[in-house]
């Protein structure tokens, strides 16, 4: 399987990089094919223009060159791992540009769906596993990217996984959300 890993965190050194390594480590393991895409690295723009604004009134639409290039990318894989801190129990900012303009109407969604088999959200938590289930943050962020986007894309195996209590110097805990990260990859698709 060929798996386009998208990774949106603004610093190389990050243990958000750190973590997708280990991501794709296991991947080939397991035998699949990878990419990592730094949105951050690539110079992506994840604002929305006029000329990638979705038109309802046509089937298929031609968006900017960037957003075409990115399509392009997305339909060369055959499944989609996006991995990124949890900042204000949501995506940042960059990712959440990049679903905008990227998982567009008539490519995503209306009169096309994403061919992709699996989608997995890893996201990075400062917090605790208490603190996501305070006020059901993890549920609500689960249902998110789940429903409201991978299902609304067309892609009913979405899953998301959490690595909690990342702001820490604990270097076993870190290692072990390495190794979770890595297990992820290597059984991805598993399940």
């Amino acid at each position: 399987m060929k798996v386009l890993s998208v990774v949106s965190h603004p610093r190389k050194d990050s243990l958000t990089f750190k973590v997708a390594g280990r991501f794709v480590q296991g991947l080939a393991d397991a035998g699949h094919d990878y990419e990592i895409l730094d949105l951050h690295g690539i110079g992506f723009d994840p604002v929305l223009k006029g000329v990638d604004e979705p038109d309802w009134s046509v089937a298929e639409q031609t968006f900017s060159p960037e957003v075409e290039m990115e399509i392009k990318r997305m339909k060369e894989y055959d499944a989609l791992a996006f991995i990124f801190p949890l900042w204000w129990w949501h995506l940042p900012a960059m990712l959440k540009g990049y679903i905008d303009r990227v998982l567009n109407n008539g490519f995503a969604y209306g009169s096309n769906k994403l061919h992709h088999q699996h989608i997995l959200w890893l996201g990075l938590a400062g917090v605790s596993q208490e603190q996501l289930k305070k006020r059901n943050y993890d549920e609500m962020i689960t249902h998110l990217l789940n429903v409201g986007i991978a299902d609304y894309c067309g892609v009913s195996n979405s899953k998301v996984e959490f690595l909690d209590e990342t702001l820490g110097s604990n270097s076993d805990h870190y290692e072990m959300l390495l190794d979770q990260a890595y297990r992820l990859g290597l059984n991805y698709a598993k399940d």
